[in-house]
């Protein structure tokens, strides 16, 4: 199981750590390159609205990953 505000918690620190802490290690990488070139835009100004975006995104990525997780091993224990 787990915990969803666990994994938003680590998406609010480091965007992409709640996804790799809900197992989604790929989609977490992703997420942590995605907004490293999001803070690099932000000398083209466009960073600025791209990077809280990625951030919220993330947060709330991983706490929707970790409930449907939870509800699919909860059900039958054939998540993948």
């Amino acid at each position: 199981m787990k915990n969803a505000g666990i994994a938003a918690v680590l998406s609010f620190f480091i965007t992409g750590l709640g996804q790799i802490y809900n197992g989604q290690i790929f989609k977490g990488l992703f997420f942590i390159v995605i907004y490293a070139v999001s803070w690099l835009l932000m000398y083209v100004l466009i960073g600025f609205i791209t990077t809280p975006i990625i951030w919220i995104w993330g947060m709330v990525d991983a706490y929707r990953a970790a409930n449907r997780i939870n509800r699919y091993r909860g059900n039958d224990n054939n998540y993948v």
